[in-house]
């Protein structure tokens, strides 16, 4: 049994999703677990990190997302758990996740720092369950450097099982690989895959959009599960919309309000892959049909325009349990760029 803790040292540095990718590409069995949740979500009246549920309902686990995440808060927690209790309980649910499976994926919070306070941190995570450590590592070049540089030099990794680094989202591999790798090789620092940035897996889902705005689906529903690239307020006419080369863009969400029809009536000739309602107000039930004939997601918010497209605005694209492009493209990209034989060995 390998036991992997995946850590970063920035937020929102893919690690998720590279376990994703890493447990389809590997065909291994996998366990997961995150002891220390940091994206809230509420469902079925309970508290759920969104990354537990989401490896839950993409890898269909025995363990509901409850069951493979200690908490939430560091500060309640320090209430509830001194030290030796909090390692006991890792410990324990590392040893009930591990029967019949191969490896154990242990995702970190956010940073490398997060729930120190508590030794729920990546490292400390790796020392209590003498595990693996592997660091994602991502951001333009420099940053890219930087962070390497800042690990090698000053993060003591002391009784560590320090596995590498994969280097995540580079927006032109042949050329890092070229001009960059040579000085990272220099650092001593093991790279166990560089994966290119792909557009694709920014995308914003559209089942998600609408959960995330709390609108309601009524029309196009079977395309629910498709993807926006780009997004245009459609505040001005048709005619002048229609002018704007975002608005002959494909993959679009146009943000409009239910009573401009006119506007409603172009979208659907020019490749929109959904339509957000504003001001909860809805247009003629002819209007409806057209969508749904269509296949265009036609999403009913309670929430102005303004406030619509600012919380579009602020969304992160968070995979999804039904995002199966996405899901088959961290697969692909997986087999392709990581190292997987070297990722899973125990280093015992």
């Amino acid at each position: 049994m390998s036991r992997i803790v995946f850590s970063s040292l920035r937020k929102d540095s893919g690690k998720t999703s590279l376990i994703v990718g890493l447990c389809k590409a590997s065909g291994k069995n996998f366990g997961y677990m995150k002891p220390l949740g940091d994206r809230l979500m509420y469902r079925k009246k309970r508290l759920w990190d969104y990354d537990a549920a989401l490896m839950v309902g993409i890898f269909g686990l025995s363990e509901d997302a409850g069951e493979i995440t200690i908490g939430f808060e560091p500060s309640r927690l320090g209430y509830m758990y001194d030290r030796e209790s909090i390692e006991q309980r890792i410990r324990s649910m590392a040893e009930d996740m591990e029967a019949s499976r191969d490896v154990l994926a242990v995702e970190a919070g956010r940073d490398i720092r997060f729930g120190s306070k508590i030794h729920m941190d990546a490292i400390s995570l790796a020392k209590c369950l003498d595990a693996k450590m592997v660091m994602i590592i991502h951001g333009d070049e420099n940053t890219i450097l930087d962070d390497i540089s800042f690990l090698k030099r000053y993060i003591d990794l002391t009784g560590v099982k320090f596995g590498g680094v994969i280097i995540n989202q580079i927006p032109n591999l042949d050329d890092f690989t070229e001009t960059r790798m040579p000085e990272i090789k220099e650092m001593g620092v093991p790279v166990l895959g560089c994966v290119p940035y792909v557009e694709n897996m920014n995308l914003i889902n559209i089942r998600f959009l609408a959960e995330k705005l709390m609108a309601k689906v009524i029309a196009g529903e079977k395309n629910i599960n498709g993807n926006v690239k780009n997004v245009l307020v459609g505040a001005m006419n048709a005619e002048e919309a229609i002018k704007k080369l975002i608005f002959n863009k494909a993959d679009k969400l146009i943000i409009t309000s239910g009573d401009r029809t006119d506007m409603l009536l172009a979208t659907l000739e020019h490749d929109t892959a959904a339509v957000l309602l504003t001001n909860n107000l809805m247009p003629p039930q002819r209007i409806i049909s057209r969508f749904d004939e269509a296949g265009v997601p036609l999403l009913l918010t309670h929430q102005d325009t303004y406030q619509a497209a600012t919380q579009v605005n602020e969304l992160e694209s968070l995979l999804t349990i039904n995002d199966d492009s996405k899901i088959d493209l961290l697969e692909k990209l997986s087999k392709k760029h990581l190292d997987i034989e070297t990722i899973l060995d125990s280093l015992s």
